[in-house]
């Protein structure tokens, strides 16, 4: 029988220890062993998996910095929130479906748009503009009016008496968002959500055109040398990080009763980019990982609410000294070499790998 490689196994552990939590949250939940709080927070969870691990396939895989990943996130918000309320006829599970894939779709289109002339550009550069790209999509969301009623949508840039409803709905109201949504995210949603975009990044980064722009991030004069499109494949990493990151946004979004524009800003970004370093770069299961403990974190230290981000800013400091640090990371990779269980005699002969 053929042996799995490295690589594959080290998908399936990811793949595993994604189901496993789920399957242990859900029997936990059934027990009633599961806080309302922590139920509450089981979907924005998922979310923040999925932007950073699509965040990561930027930063870690491509190896540039974007700063504005909350600007595709809000894209696929506000779709996806359009999108569902205005199809209220067809089942919720349905709406969720279009509302996610339309969402992906948008800020696909967003990422594209961007990522032509952006792409351009390296390093502090590219932060800033994407930076820029985020805060711009804010406001433009804060000057937005969406209505519909009998005769279809209704858009307007000036105010919501301007759209002219007739026994309509308002669905985005300027800078109060969107409101009076109808609740439709499930944590089931959200586990599927997670293991598509899993499946889709780790299989991008295994594939002949995840090989390039990793070429392209170690070496850009190097790929190009040997004949490597480096605008095509830097560009097909951005946007396929922007359509998951607008599909995590819709899914979020529809998590709620009412969404605002500003919850969508350079903070969100920040978050998810911590979420990134955390884990490491280039790491998946890392950002899995970082991003389920720091988003429960800081609900876990409400008991000490005076110093709870007093708190989570020391664990976060804490967490950076640690993952980074040479001489652990030096003792560590000592105290597996010892341990036969952690490299078997066919992986010493063929070389490590890149962990999944």
């Amino acid at each position: 029988m053929k042996k799995l490689s490295k690589t594959t196994r080290s998908n399936l552990i990811t793949y595993a220890i994604v189901v496993i939590a789920f399957l242990a949250v859900q029997g936990m939940d059934a027990a009633g062993r599961v806080s309302s709080s922590l139920r509450g927070q089981l979907v924005p969870i998922c979310v923040y998996i999925c932007m950073a691990v699509s965040l990561n396939l930027t930063v870690g895989i491509l190896g540039e910095l974007s700063l504005g990943h909350a600007g595709f996130m809000s894209v696929g918000a506000f779709t996806g929130v359009i999108v569902s309320m205005s199809l209220s006829f067809l089942p919720g599970a349905v709406r969720l479906l279009l509302a996610i894939v339309v969402g992906g779709m948008m800020a696909a289109l967003a990422g594209f748009i961007v990522g032509v002339p952006v792409l351009r550009l390296q390093g502090d550069y590219l932060a800033i503009v994407t930076l820029a790209f985020g805060e711009i999509i804010k406001n433009l969301l804060n000057n937005i009016y969406v209505g519909v009623d009998g005769r279809g949508l209704h858009f307007s840039g000036k105010d919501a008496a301007s759209l002219g409803l007739q026994e309509g709905t308002v669905l985005i109201n300027g800078p109060m968002g969107a409101v009076g949504i109808q609740k439709q995210s499930t944590f089931l949603a959200g586990f599927l959500l997670v293991l598509l975009v899993l499946t889709v990044t780790l299989n991008l980064i295994r594939s002949r055109s995840g090989r390039a722009i990793m070429a392209v991030r170690d070496n850009r004069i190097a790929a190009e040398s040997v004949g490597i499109n480096v605008t095509k494949y830097k560009l097909m990493a951005f946007v396929t990080s922007a359509s998951m990151a607008g599909m995590s946004g819709a899914l979020y979004a529809l998590n709620y009763s009412s969404v605002l524009p500003k919850k969508f800003d350079f903070n969100t970004s920040i978050l998810v980019l911590v979420f990134v370093v955390l884990g490491g770069m280039g790491n998946i299961r890392g950002s899995i990982i970082a991003a389920t403990v720091l988003t429960i974190l800081p609900e876990a230290l409400r008991a000490v609410n005076d110093y709870r981000m007093l708190l989570y800013a020391i664990v976060l400091i804490l967490v950076m000294l640690v993952s980074h640090n040479p001489v652990l990371e030096n003792t560590w990779n000592q105290v597996k070499g010892r341990l036969a269980f952690w490299k078997k005699p066919e992986e010493t002969r063929k070389g490590g790998g890149i962990d999944g």
